[in-house]
């Protein structure tokens, strides 16, 4: 469809409306005000013409606002009244369509505008005279919001002031003319934007060549010698290391100086470990003695309770004057940090002692990253599926200084990472559009962003506040933008879990599509795999060539009077090792499947699942299990196939030795189809968005 320009929109004459409404100490315009901005933005105001009468059924409702997190947005939809009527009915993004103006045009918006419910059913509202008029006036509309939006955001420095909130609660086409009814308008101030913070340091952060500590007791094991010894452990030099502690030589064979003002030289990495009433003073002897590149900042109630807001406030405006200065002063992690582990770095800073949290290696390539603003939330992610094993590790805290959007930032560009995952509870301003752009960038790089976003209640944003000082804003509003962005939302623990394992599983195969095959022994699986589908993924149809292949398999087997071919199948308990590999085979081979899902039910006498079995040479380290034949197979194959052990602890062997050989693999093949599912519409999308991107 050919979108229409809207015609030239005097900036000027908006410019001096919204100044001399500033100029008189308020935000809101006058009803005149209003008046004139509508028809210098192409609109006429309601009272103008006749009672619109029925020509208010093709009506929506347009609302530019500014987000703290997103900059300013644009949402339109159904009216208030008509939003109430179809209250619970309809999914997100169908009674409203909402985006970050940085990261849309026209015509994208349009697009997704036209797919909704809300465009169809005003659309069909309108009578005959009145379509023509409805499709060529939306266009000019959603473009000349788009220009003002972009011109009046706090993202321009051109502009003197900007567009709090425009509310057009109706706008229709009447006699050719968009009509506006309910009309609202708030400007703002433009504020200062803090100096830019110097991300480059990151890789410092990360690979560091000198790491100094404070705060690690010489006689008992607090988190700062806990720290330490995970540091040692982890194989850090301990020559390239340093204990800030007055009055002692070594603590664990690492030297020790007197003060910050005493290096001789400046520190890569600075990890403070103090009481927190000890750190506002701290971090400004660390940027006055410029001892170090980045700093860690370990202690929690730097923000998160009332009585340290003001303290933190001029710490968090300490570290943004040194960003001013030439070098751009030190990075800081933190406060409230559970710390980093960086395997590329060489270094574990976490202060969990390793006996509780071993982070063994079950990769041969480490091709991941894991952002997380909660430490325990991603200690937990590790502990409960160590073949996460991601290559860092980074624990945000409070957002002192580097946020969510400079850690996804660094990661995008790194050539080594192709999957990263990120817990948020809430972004600092403007910091989810600047997470939002590393979201692009890393899809348009070829990776895949998991995200998990707190606070999606007001429960869950007054917790997200005391735990992390985190503002959680407006989750739809996040979702749908990071959505359209290229990341993958995930709407609980488990399926975070799911989607970033099976994103670091699948990366380097093809999804051709969504057409799926399942096979399995066990009937329920079968069913369960074909209920699990929807939306996302369809049962691939089984061609002339596959059934008879299939069939082969079946007779050579002696199961063909057992099983008719069909596509999900059930190849019946009876099914030996080699029926499963041979018929998952049939399926990834066939030009006709995007993915295979097997159920390798280990539970049938007919396959070697256990680890100890008193049948001789019928356990799992047999040549012919299931376990020595699968990883081969999955290896040959650019087709994904997910393998399912559903069973108890038993064959918690079986499972993990699948898993230690590179084979995705799940514990229920809902679980695994759902997470398939989500993950295919994800790809496709992201490859979608990385094409328009050129």
């Amino acid at each position: 469809m050919t979108h229409q320009l809207p015609p030239t929109t005097d900036l000027d004459t908006i410019t001096s409306i919204f100044t001399g409404a500033l100029s008189e100490r308020r935000g809101t315009l006058s009803d005149e005000e209003v008046r004139r901005l509508l028809a210098v933005a192409h609109m006429t105001p309601g009272d103008a013409v006749a009672t619109p009468g029925s020509s208010l059924r093709c009506a929506l409702a347009f609302i530019i606002s500014n987000s703290r997190e997103f900059g300013m947005t644009l949402r339109v939809g159904l009216t208030a009244e008509a939003q109430a009527h179809a209250a619970g009915t309809l999914a997100v993004g169908q009674a409203v369509v909402s985006a970050a103006v940085a990261l849309t045009g026209a015509g994208q918006f349009l697009g997704a505008l036209r797919d909704s419910y809300a465009y169809r059913s005003q659309r069909a509202a309108a009578n005959n005279t009145d379509v023509g008029a409805f499709d060529e006036q939306l266009d000019v509309c959603v473009a000349t919001l788009l220009e003002l939006a972009s011109y009046y955001s706090p993202g321009n420095d051109a502009a003197p002031c900007v567009i709090e909130e425009l509310r057009i609660n109706a706008l229709t086409p009447i006699n050719g003319r968009l009509v506006a009814f309910e009309v609202s308008c708030r400007v703002g101030e433009k504020t200062g934007s803090p100096a830019a913070r110097p991300i480059e340091k990151i890789d410092r952060l990360l690979h560091p060549r000198s790491i100094g500590i404070i705060g690690a007791s010489a006689s008992k094991m607090n988190f700062g010698r806990i720290i330490l010894k995970n540091l040692i452990d982890s194989g850090y030099p301990r020559e390239q290391m340093i204990v800030i502690r007055p009055g002692e030589n070594e603590i664990d064979g690492v030297p020790c100086g007197a003060s910050l003002a005493a290096l001789e030289h400046k520190l890569d990495l600075l990890i403070v470990a103090v009481a927190a009433d000890a750190v506002f003073g701290l971090v400004d002897e660390i940027i006055a003695t410029g001892a170090a590149q980045s700093v860690i900042l370990i202690p929690g109630g730097l923000g998160e309770t009332q009585a340290s807001v003001a303290a933190t406030a001029a710490m968090n405006a300490s570290i943004n004057t040194a960003h001013a200065s030439a070098d751009g002063g030190p990075i800081f992690l933190g406060g409230n940090c559970l710390g980093v582990v960086s395997h590329p770095g060489g270094y574990d800073s976490w202060f969990i002692p390793r006996e509780r949290l071993p982070k063994p290696q079950k990769k041969q390539r480490r091709n991941s990253a894991l952002i997380s603003q909660s430490g325990a939330f991603m200690i937990s992610r590790i502990s409960k599926n160590p073949w996460l094993d991601p290559a860092y590790m980074t624990a945000l805290g409070n957002q002192s200084d580097i946020t969510h959007g400079d850690m996804l930032n660094y990661y995008a560009d790194n050539g080594d990472i192709d999957i990263i995952g990120v817990y948020v509870e809430g972004f600092n301003e403007l910091d989810g559009l600047n997470f939002a752009r590393a979201v692009r960038k890393a899809v348009c790089n070829g990776k895949q962003v998991v995200v998990y976003k707190a606070g999606r209640t007001a429960a869950g944003a007054i917790a997200a506040l005391g735990h992390t000082a985190s503002e959680t804003g407006d989750y739809q509003l996040c979702k749908t933008i990071l959505t359209q962005a290229g990341a993958m939302l995930a709407d609980s623990f488990s399926e975070f879990d799911d989607l970033f394992y099976i994103a670091d599983r699948l990366h380097g195969k093809v999804i051709g599509g969504n057409r799926l095959a399942a096979v399995s022994g066990a009937g329920f699986e079968t069913v369960g795999m074909a209920d699990s589908i929807a939306p996302f993924l369809t049962m691939a149809a089984v061609s002339d060539t596959l059934r008879q292949r299939l069939e082969d398999i079946l007779v050579a087997k002696r199961l063909d009077a057992l099983m008719e071919v069909r596509n999900p199948i059930d190849i019946n308990p009876g099914a030996d090792d080699e029926a499963h590999v041979l018929c998952t085979a049939a399926f990834a081979e066939d030009a006709e499947v995007d993915a295979v899902v097997v159920g390798l039910d280990p539970l049938s006498p007919a396959m070697r699942s256990l680890e100890q079995c008193a049948r001789p040479h019928f356990d799992i380290y047999d040549k012919n299990s299931i376990v020595q034949l699968l990883p081969k197979l999955v290896d040959a194959q650019d087709t994904p196939i997910i393998g399912v052990v559903d069973g108890g602890p038993l064959y918690d062997a079986m499972c993990e030795q699948l898993m230690d050989q590179g084979v995705c693999t799940f514990r229920s093949c809902e679980r695994a189809v759902a997470a398939l599912a989500r993950y295919t519409e994800s790809r496709l999308r992201a490859e979608r968005i990385a094409l328009s991107q050129g």
